[in-house]
């Protein structure tokens, strides 16, 4: 079992930024994956992005490439996002996910722990 916890949405203005972060405790992290999605109210899940178990490998949805990072630090059993430049469509609930897949993965169906409540990000026009 992973267990998965995100933290450090809030509110930020349209052009700002937020990081967030996904700390995993359970089995082994840097075994896994880890990707983070969101959902919009009303809309489905999305992919966002997503960083190999090395952390040399990442994937982006291309609406946030260039402005969304991922990274991850095994030390410290975390999964951070950072956003920049953030628009009002970015606005989500957002989840941090593992998969026991070697390399990046877009399917949600591809990882088995998710985190719990998500986390909040509101972009204001």
């Amino acid at each position: 079992q992973v267990q998965l916890a995100e933290s450090g949405g809030g509110l930020v203005q349209a052009g700002g930024s937020l990081r967030l972060s996904c700390a995993a405790s359970g089995r082994t992290f840097s075994y896994y994956t880890m990707g983070w999605f969101r959902q919009a109210p009303g809309k489905a899940r999305e992919f966002v992005a997503a960083i190999g178990w090395g952390g040399g490998a990442t994937y982006y949805q291309d609406s946030v490439k260039g402005r969304f990072t991922i990274s991850r630090d095994n030390a410290k059993n975390t999964v951070y996002l950072q956003m920049n430049s953030l628009k009002p469509e970015d606005t989500a609930v957002y989840y941090c996910a593992a998969s026991s897949e070697g390399r990046p993965v877009v399917r949600a169906s591809l990882y088995e722990y998710w985190g719990g409540q998500g986390t909040q990000v509101t972009v204001s026009s």
